[in-house]
């Protein structure tokens, strides 16, 4: 039998509509491309829950936000919960990791003193840590440095414009301080292509993980000047950040909350104030650090097939979330807008089993949850009973959908107050009512909240989401409808670890 290798690629912050093969104007990412024409892309693909610790947990997991409760970045994840690298060990895998995974440690099991309660999140336990860049980038930072890059005094100042004059306050045309080869991009490629150097006799399982097009928003030349704003979509937004507020009081909080400094090393103001230029230079440079991280994969292939282990090697490349990229007048991974969880899916298995359906596209909705059952399946592992999602092979191998497939999709959003963001407070909530919850299919779109009224958009009418119909009286029996489709939802999947085990006469039963 020959070996079976795992590359389980997960980018962050990466839009699910930013890929040349779905259609989109501008990007080029060549090498994805091409890993797509012999594999099956996911057009519908969707995380379960932002921001990065809550995707990542869902995608790790294979559980709902609703199951595993790791609700916002900061909050810690359950340690009785399994993931995907606990599942692979029962395979005789070392699972390696090379990247984060945004996790917070269970404080029950850990002293509260550990200094991974001091940053945004750990590596989750299960992974050995191969290219672990620290809790707070120490790693890289001292890479550039053994590179006889001077470091500034602040080490995050190398993603400043090369020659930032005094109105720069956002977006940037000019490159970023850092040159190309010394970016974390190639950083993280490096580590990896290290691991599979010295893995490359054995099989192996590797996440692969990188942060971009995570921001700072910017580029490292040549990428910095790839694509000409000018021929970038345009936002897709309310003709006023004011208007838009007008949906909701969380939407409005973000509005006017969310400051460019977090996107950008030299911003100033708020998000929702950036105009059309500049959010069109935004988009540029966020295009670039894809393309850029894209050269880098090409190495990896490049790599794989030079030693002998191209086709051995499932490939499997997603995100943790997408990004809002100025629209809805928004920036980062929030609230209850497509941009934040609609991400790439794009799975490329080397078996015959496959042959059929290279350079296919799947309409139907998947979600993240699905990873973790597919690589199990992949690897003849069973999926945990406790797992929300279902195995994507069946599109792989036979092109087409089980027949109890789900018709809609399925994500949730915590917006209690964390260290850097306050809603909660703002909005006068409690923390447990900071919540909301989505079910999406191809017509309708409802997002029910805790303590505030429901939105329901029209999507046929409206597939930009700009008005919502909740409450008007030709829709109620509608949104009825989709209520009582989010309280199924719920019901279903509540947590069932052990639900399937039952006592009897004849003593332990066990259902799957």
């Amino acid at each position: 039998m020959r070996k079976k290798n795992v590359l389980l690629i997960v980018v962050d912050q990466w839009r699910g509509d930013t890929l040349p093969m779905l259609g989109h104007p501008v990007v080029k990412t060549p090498h994805i491309a091409a890993l797509a024409d012999e594999g099956v892309t996911f057009r519908r693909h969707y995380t379960q829950a932002v921001p990065c610790g809550p995707g990542r947990a869902s995608l790790l997991t294979g559980l709902y936000m609703m199951n595993h409760r790791a609700v916002q970045n900061t909050i810690p994840l359950d340690a009785r919960h399994t993931n995907i690298a606990f599942e692979v060990r029962k395979a005789g895998y070392d699972p390696a990791l090379v990247g984060y995974t945004t996790t917070t440690p269970d404080p029950r099991v850990n002293a509260h003193s550990d200094p991974r309660f001091t940053v945004l999140g750990a590596d989750m336990e299960g992974w050995r840590p191969v290219g672990s860049w620290g809790l707070k980038m120490e790693a890289y930072f001292a890479w550039l440095a053994a590179q006889g890059y001077a470091l500034p005094e602040n080490p995050w100042d190398i993603w400043l414009p090369q020659d930032m004059g005094p109105g720069e306050i956002g977006a940037s045309r000019q490159a970023s301080r850092v040159p190309a080869h010394l970016s974390d991009t190639v950083w993280f490629t490096d580590r990896g292509l290290d691991y599979l150097h010295g893995a490359r006799r054995k099989p192996w399982f590797l996440h692969l993980g990188y942060w971009r097009p995570h921001p700072p928003f910017i580029a490292p030349a040549p990428y910095h000047e790839m694509y000409d704003p000018a021929q970038c979509p345009a936002p897709v937004r309310a003709a006023s950040a004011q208007a838009e507020a007008q949906q909701h009081p969380l939407l409005r909080y973000y509005l006017e909350n969310i400051q460019r400094s977090s996107f950008f090393q030299n911003g100033k103001g708020l998000g929702s104030q950036m105009d059309d230029a500049e959010v069109r230079q935004m988009r540029a440079t966020y295009y670039g650090l894809m393309t850029e991280i894209d050269a880098q994969l090409g190495r990896v292939f490049a790599y794989l097939k030079e030693t002998g282990q191209w086709d051995d090697t499932l490939i499997v490349l997603t995100s943790d979330h997408g990004e809002q990229l100025g629209d809805h007048h928004l920036l980062g991974k929030i609230g209850y807008f497509d941009q934040s969880y609609h991400i790439p899916m794009l799975i490329r298995d080397p078996s015959r089993a496959a042959d059929g359906t290279r350079g296919t596209q799947v309409d139907h909705f998947t979600e993240t949850i699905d990873t973790m059952p597919t690589l199990l399946d992949w690897l003849g592992q069973p999926a945990p009973r406790a797992c929300d999602g279902r195995s994507l092979l069946p599109f792989v191998h036979a092109g087409a959908a089980p027949a109890d497939w789900r018709t809609e999709v399925h994500y949730e959003y915590d917006f209690r107050d964390i260290f850097y963001s306050r809603p909660e407070t703002a909005l006068g909530l409690k923390m447990d009512e900071c919540a909301l919850a989505v079910v999406q299919d191809e017509n309708w779109k409802y997002v029910h909240f805790a303590a505030s009224a429901p939105l329901f958009f029209d999507l046929r009418r409206d597939p930009s989401q700009l008005d919502s119909v909740a409450g008007q009286p030709e829709y109620a029996a509608q949104q009825l409808v989709y209520a009582q489709k989010m309280l199924n939802w719920r019901l279903q999947h509540a947590e069932r670890t052990l639900t399937g085990y039952a006592a009897s006469p004849q003593g332990l039963r066990c259902r799957r």
